[in-house]
């Protein structure tokens, strides 16, 4: 890994927390920021973190799935730190109900 920390970058980590409950299996995905001095670097950091992160937690597991984004500026105010596009046949609703509005979601601490 590079020492130079020249550029930002938000990485997307997927977890597994277990065991599965009536409603299934949780997933988690969460995107942390670092400065980095490539992709690689960024991913490798994030992807340390994200072992230490499972590790610290009961029954949750780290998916080894790491996706990462370069920031364009440095972060600040509505900066964009993440972003994926992804291509699908489905219309709109379709496509949101399948990934996005499940109706499975916790979003907050308090449901």
């Amino acid at each position: 890994m590079t020492t130079e920390r020249s550029g930002w970058y938000g990485v997307r980590c997927v977890f597994e927390h277990g065991p599965a409950g009536p409603q299934g299996t949780s997933y988690e995905e969460r995107v942390t920021l670092w400065r980095a001095g490539s992709f690689d670097d960024a991913i490798e950091l994030a992807e340390e973190e994200a072992r230490q992160y499972a590790g610290d937690l009961t029954d949750v597991s780290y998916l080894d799935l790491a996706q990462c984004y370069e920031l364009g500026e440095s972060p600040g105010h509505a900066a964009e730190v993440f972003s994926l596009i992804r291509e699908s046949p489905m219309a709109a609703n379709d496509y949101l109900d399948s990934f996005f509005d499940t109706g499975r979601e916790r979003q907050s601490l308090v449901e």
